[in-house]
């Protein structure tokens, strides 16, 4: 009985001991503890303010904007100095990490927790750190010499005091490094004093600097196009100078943002703002130029294979030949679209902005999902229906395509439309996703040759075996007519008075086939008219004396006849005698 009550008391002492215990080790995870604080800078001024993470590095901005360095040194963490080196460079190294921090990044300090647990706050429950206490919190990333460094605070406790936000001491140990690479320019140093106030965001040196540097960046720019226009105009006429046209406006881009780069680099730094404007555009600008170019260098090299290879294209080429230009036009746009990818991953990892944009990208991913679906679909519709297109192949580069009633070649098969150039030299721009849901009629699918039929209405006392004769000699007189022993002329109908007789033959491609056959039946009808005019139906009007007696007219008896030479003969004149004729 007696172990019993002794293992129950122990038990009881467990329960009630153990959290205390995990809430003191809950409490040490949640700051750092230090021995002592920046004793060798005495106690903070009532200016400084450091309870929480977006307070520390507002306070620190705001000290050094009115160059209180002294003051913002209580918001560095000190740790790896002496407590008199402390004294002596606190409010240096709180100097140039204001310079530092103005030059090379732009600090979002909304982004910045408001806790001084900076406890992780996400209401829609897709962080996995949500509701996790942090101690440590990264402002930004900056390089220089070919390296990065972090910018970061964190929370300390020395002692029982309250625990405070301050400037992480491997981030003090890397301003120097950092000055080096992001300090005042120069420049900067030679200009006058009264220059240095600010005005707004900016100084009001910047905002006369800014223009300036804008202007010289362009002039360069607009130097470099006209340079290269000269070089096209000098180069002989080929691909040389295409390419080289197609690469001006690029290769102007290119070399502003060179110099850009050049001038913030060894001449001038603004501030953070600009500089990370500057440099977000920079990188968009360098990425668009070498990508733009890429695509230029494919154009050229499509043009020569198209040259090369096909040559001029249209539904006489060969089959293979208009599938080999379908096939380089597919590859063109894949090329364009890993191209823009490319880019785009490429400004993305260089802006950072997964990492200035974190979570909150990640967590209105789906909303802008929705919206670009809704604003896009009639272009992505497009582009899917052009790669279906591409890889399908129901029309080819080249083909000769009925669409809508209008006889067109395929001209070229582009993202989001179709080029068609009409018999007249007109051009049909059509979205792809109408085109292919629309029914159309390809003359070219298997192969160009075409059947034209010619359509007569004769008399029934037309000679079909003469006028045959006469169409094949036609027909075989015409160069563009082939397949000569496809020729064919047959009676296709017969009505009350006239007989439908119709003449095939068969072109290489149906444009050549058409004009065979508007000249053969030019001199089909030119024959009959100069040789067999009597094969031509025509109304006859019969009037006998009794029809004469009773008032009738030829309007009112009308027999819808071919006339002969009998019929005109026997019909009695107004008179009662035979008519003349």
């Amino acid at each position: 009985m007696k172990t019993l009550l002794v293992g129950f008391l122990s038990l009881l002492l467990l329960a009630v001991g153990c959290p205390g215990v995990a809430q003191e080790e809950g409490e040490e995870t949640r700051w750092f503890s230090v021995d002592a604080l920046n004793a060798g800078l005495g106690e903070p001024p009532e200016a400084v303010s450091r309870q929480t993470p977006r307070d520390a590095v507002r306070s620190f901005l705001e000290l050094t904007k009115e160059e209180d360095y002294s003051a913002a040194a209580h918001l560095l963490n000190l740790l790896d100095l002496t407590p008199e080196e402390q004294a002596a460079r606190g409010a240096v190294l709180a100097r140039q990490l204001a310079a530092v921090l103005q030059r090379g990044e732009w600090l979002d300090i909304s982004s910045l927790s408001a806790r001084q647990d900076a406890l992780v706050e996400d209401t829609s429950g897709q962080s996995p750190r949500a509701g996790q206490t942090r101690r440590n919190l990264k402002l930004a990333t900056l390089e220089a010499d070919g390296q990065s460094y972090e910018v970061r605070v964190a929370r300390y406790r020395a002692g029982e005091q309250d625990p405070v936000w301050l400037i992480a001491p491997e981030t003090i140990t890397a301003i120097p490094k950092l000055y080096e690479q992001y300090g005042p320019s120069w420049l900067e140093g030679h200009i006058p004093e009264r220059l240095h106030t600010s005005i707004g965001v900016l100084k009001l040196w910047e905002w006369l600097a800014i223009p300036l540097f804008l202007a010289i960046t362009g002039a360069v720019g607009w130097f470099i196009h006209a340079l290269m226009g000269l070089l096209t105009r000098g180069l002989p006429s080929g691909l040389a100078s295409v390419f080289a046209q197609m690469i001006r406006l690029p290769l102007a881009f290119i070399a502003m943002a060179l110099l850009a780069q050049w001038l913030l680099e060894y001449v001038v730094s603004f501030s953070g703002v600009v500089t990370a404007t500057l440099r977000v555009l920079l990188i968009i600008t360098m990425a668009w130029g070498v990508g733009l170019i890429a695509v230029r260098l494919v154009d050229t090299l499509l043009i020569r294979m198209t040259r090369r290879l096909v040559g001029e294209i249209d539904d006489t080429s060969h089959r293979d030949d208009r599938k080999l230009l379908t096939t380089l036009y597919a590859l063109r746009r894949a090329v364009i679209l890993v191209t823009v990818l490319g880019v785009v991953i490429f400004v993305i990892a260089q802006v950072s902005l997964f990492e200035s944009l974190g979570m909150s990208l990640l967590a209105s991913a789906s909303v802008a999902t929705v919206l670009v679906g809704i604003a896009g679909q009639a272009v992505l519709g497009n582009i899917l229906a052009s790669f279906q297109v591409s890889l399908a192949k129901p029309i080819r580069i080249g083909d000769l395509v009925v669409f809508e009633g209008q006889w067109s070649y395929v001209e070229g098969i582009y993202y989001t439309f179709i080029r068609l150039r009409t018999w007249d030299e007109r051009r049909l721009v059509v979205p792809v996703k109408y085109f292919v849901s629309q029914p159309y009629e390809n003359l070219s699918t298997k192969n160009a040759k075409h059947y034209r039929s010619i359509v007569l209405t004769l008399h029934l006392s037309a000679d079909v075996a003469t006028l045959r004769e006469r169409f094949e000699a036609f027909a075989k007189e015409e160069e563009t007519v082939i397949d000569h022993h496809k020729l064919a002329c047959l009676v296709t109908g017969q009505h009350e008075a006239t007989q439908e007789i119709t003449c095939y033959l068969m072109g290489p491609e149906p444009i050549a086939a058409w004009e065979a056959e508007m000249k053969i039946r030019e001199k089909i009808l030119a024959f009959i008219r100069d040789h067999h005019p009597e094969w031509w139906p025509r109304e006859v009007v019969v009037l006998s004396h009794h029809d004469i007696a009773r008032g009738d007219t030829p309007a009112k008896r009308r027999i819808r006849r071919p006339a002969t030479v009998q019929e005109i003969d026997e019909t009695p004149s107004p008179g009662g005698e035979p008519s003349p004729e």
